[in-house]
């Protein structure tokens, strides 16, 4: 009998056990499948693309959705498609050209049905014409926006996600509206289009797929990281001097992220491909599907660990506490220190003697490159040393322009 119990408690354990191992390895392919979505992405094909726009028609000519766009993608031809940019995780992004202007129309999924339904409609639908409150459905978009963002914002701040005034297909309206709100990269870009120029501003929508300005991103193909070849069209003096312009646009870009806003903006997904260079050198953030702000950022980052390794989400790093096992809240490196190492690296690890640039400067250059991208002694409290960093490169890519431009004079 006791040797049965014991065999019953040996069935229990290896059956935790191979519970305990599956999950590890569920949770292992989830976080690979996170870093290197190519893995499951979908061919990325014009003919698809076609017919994801002409199911999107659909649903607008059978009164399922509507949009600002709609028209002109599905009745006046205003808006035509031109090619397939990409499919990952499920995210369509599509190139087309609107009244002669290139555009990249966005969703997160494929279908309009595939977003959950607002519960709220089908209440309002049942209540006939004096419906749910504004008030209670303001509440509503809040929340979803907290859940997003991890701020709780203003009434007075929806505006650019909230439909309007009801009206004539205002449940239409309502559900294209929340379509668009599950989805945290239009949310990004609708509130923050007005308060920075170093993000896309949302053109219009139809239904769950909004349209943002085209931007050529950069790439690690490309020498400069960046398509230049309007610029620097030869290379050289030139190149060296859109190179400096677009580092110091990074660092306005950092300033701007950790100064101007109510919290900190944290960039955890850092790489040419996720920006682009407009023709006066502004950097824009082109897909901030990783990008949190600081609330949220905590909330992601105060995990449970056993070494420091397991603090790190994508370029945002914490430290493990082995006291409590339990990751820091507070990011310990920035958006600048990846900055650096990734693009600034890159750039001034090894500036060419054409390029008119003293040897003493850049040597200096160089140092505060690496002194910016070095990820020793980091600690919770590193971030306050970024400051001293910050000044000393922007001050050296403007002696770099100032030398660049005596030379040419």
């Amino acid at each position: 009998m006791a040797r049965a119990a014991r065999c019953g408690w040996c069935g229990r354990g290896a059956l935790l056990a191979f519970a305990a191992w599956t999950a590890g390895w569920v949770l292992v392919a989830a976080l690979l499948l996170r870093a290197h979505p190519g893995v499951l992405s979908e061919r990325c094909t014009d003919e698809k693309s076609r017919r994801i726009l002409a199911a999107l028609c659909r649903d607008y000519q059978g009164g399922w959705l509507v949009g600002d766009l709609c028209e002109d993608v599905c009745g006046a031809g205003e808006l035509l498609y031109q090619r397939c940019l990409y499919y990952e995780r499920g995210k369509k992004v599509l190139q087309a050209q609107w009244r002669g202007r290139p555009v990249v129309l966005k969703s997160k999924r494929e279908a309009f049905s595939s977003f959950p339904a607002l519960d709220l409609l089908e209440v309002e639908a049942g209540q006939g014409a004096q419906g749910v409150p504004e008030a209670e459905l303001l509440l509503v978009v809040a929340g979803e926006v907290k859940n997003t963002l991890g701020l709780e914002l203003p009434n007075s701040s929806m505006g650019p996600l909230w439909p309007g005034h009801r009206g004539p297909g205002w449940r239409r309206q309502l559900a294209s509206a929340w379509s668009l709100l599950q989805q945290e990269e239009y949310v990004y870009f609708s509130l923050l289009q007005d308060l920075s120029h170093h993000v896309l501003p949302v053109l219009g929508s139809c239904g769950h797929f909004y349209a943002v300005e085209y931007l050529a991103a950069g790439s690690p193909r490309h020498s400069a990281l960046f398509p230049l070849d309007e610029a620097a069209p030869r290379g050289g003096r030139a190149q060296a001097r859109a190179i400096s312009h677009i580092a110091l646009s990074f660092l306005d870009m950092v300033s701007h992220f950790e100064n101007d806003f109510s919290h900190r903006l944290h960039l955890c997904d850092i790489k040419p491909e996720n920006f682009a260079i407009r023709s006066d050198f502004t950097v824009v953030a082109i897909d901030v599907d990783m990008a949190f702000f600081e609330p949220k950022m905590r909330e992601i980052l105060e995990q449970n660990c056993t070494v420091d390794e397991d603090c790190n989400f994508f370029d945002c790093f914490s430290r493990c506490d082995l006291r409590i096992n339990k990751c820091g809240a507070q990011r310990v490196n920035s958006n600048l220190q990846v900055i650096c190492d990734k693009m600034f690296r890159h750039w001034f690890s090894s500036l060419p003697r054409t390029s008119a640039v003293s040897f003493p400067l850049r040597l200096q250059l160089q140092q505060a490159v690496w002194e910016c991208a070095s990820l020793e002694g980091l600690t919770q409290s590193s971030w306050r040393a970024a400051p001293h960093v910050f000044w000393k490169l922007r001050r050296l890519l403007q002696a770099m322009l100032k030398e660049l431009q005596e030379v040419e004079e």
